[in-house]
């Protein structure tokens, strides 16, 4: 069966380890693996996962075109396992500029993580971002996190309703660690969610209660590599009760219709 895992990071070799030692700093969880292209790749076959939608985050607005850059050769090198996602930052001078570039390189989207790069999901300065994607590429948007605000549900919900035809994908259920709160914003707007740094964080029986009450069309099968290891997630992923249908949608369908593979 062939698997789509929609949430994956990877940084280059020489700035891997640092990279995801700060990601255990911010999140306050122990990390058992580096976050390379090729620990991913391991990490990946071991799980029987086919293809891996890649991207990173610009904590700068001089890192974009670098993180753009490196994500690119990744998929490039591997282009039958890969896919890429972009990134901005809100000070980037011409972000329309880097999302066409972005686009024309092969990158299917653009991923966002707004709590690690302090801004507001609807900050006027991304709002002609967004205007620009519609009908073009989605955006994957960390979303949610008792900590902060940034990324609120509530936020997203606006994106949603501000820009009909931009396809958005909020991650980790929409709400990381306030995943009821996204649900009551979430629920009856066309956004796309996946399932990632969910399973093994939720109180039991949760995970399953919301993949029901999204529904298989929603929703999109993703790890958060390197945060959890890939068959661990597949693992919690299949014990939930659900139909062949309802799975191949969740780990494969859905994710192939969204980047045209």
């Amino acid at each position: 069966m062939k698997i789509i895992d929609f949430h994956a990071h990877i940084y280059p070799d020489k700035i891997a380890q640092r990279a995801t030692d700060a990601i255990g700093a911010f999140y306050d969880i122990e990390m058992d693996r580096v976050g390379s292209l090729s620990n991913l790749l391991k990490c990946s076959d071991n799980a029987g996962i086919s293809h891996c939608v890649v991207h990173s985050v610009a904590t700068s607005a001089q890192q974009v075109e670098r993180i753009n850059d490196f994500i690119t050769e990744s998929v490039n090198a591997h282009s039958e396992r890969l896919l890429g996602f972009g990134t901005m930052h809100q000070d980037y001078e011409d972000k329309l500029a880097e999302v066409d570039r972005c686009l024309k390189m092969g990158l299917k989207g653009i991923k966002l993580h707004p709590d690690t790069q302090m801004f507001n999901v609807d900050d006027e300065r991304m709002l002609p971002m967004y205007d620009y994607l519609q009908d073009k590429a989605p955006v994957l948007f960390h979303c949610g996190d008792y900590r902060y605000d940034y990324s609120h549900p509530r936020r997203i919900a606006r994106i949603c309703k501000m820009f009909p035809h931009l396809t958005v994908i909020g991650a980790h259920f929409g709400g990381y660690s306030v995943w009821d709160e996204a649900y009551e914003y979430l629920k009856d707007l066309p956004c796309m969610l996946d399932t990632s740094s969910s399973s093994a964080l939720m109180e039991e029986g949760m995970f399953e209660r919301l993949i029901k009450a999204y529904g298989s069309d929603r929703l999109l099968f993703g790890t958060d590599f390197p945060m959890w290891d890939s068959k661990e997630e597949l693992e919690r992923f299949l014990s939930v009760n659900l139909t062949d249908c309802e799975r191949e949608k969740i780990l494969w369908s859905n994710g192939a219709q969204l980047l045209n593979i």
